[in-house]
């Protein structure tokens, strides 16, 4: 945001700062929020290369719904999930480290 219109809004009483301020997240809860998100990103993108989301969800035992929320960082999609779907793509831990080393 520019400087001035940042400064236009606090004159006026808005309060600007960051979605963790707002929601009160503590830094590793930020941190966990940031890796689930690239992550989600990550699936979409191998996924999108290799096959659809309904053959996805057929290989890991899952639904194409969930494989939706998955790829759009639903927050009622667990980590695990996310890892198995991104295994199921071909990545290696090698991947999926490199995927989680890029956050912050």
């Amino acid at each position: 945001m520019e400087q001035s219109k940042k400064e236009r809004l606090e004159s006026k009483g808005w309060k600007i700062g960051t979605v963790s301020d707002f929601l009160e997240l503590t830094p590793e809860e930020t941190v966990l929020v940031e890796i689930k998100l690239a992550l989600s990103q990550s699936l979409k993108e191998r996924r999108q290369k290799l096959m659809t989301q309904g053959d996805l969800a057929s290989k890991i035992s899952s639904s194409q719904p969930r494989i939706a929320k998955a790829e759009n960082g639903d927050a009622s999609i667990s980590i695990e999930l996310l890892l198995r779907a991104i295994l199921a793509t071909g990545a290696t831990p090698q991947d999926i480290g490199k995927i989680i080393a890029s956050v912050g």
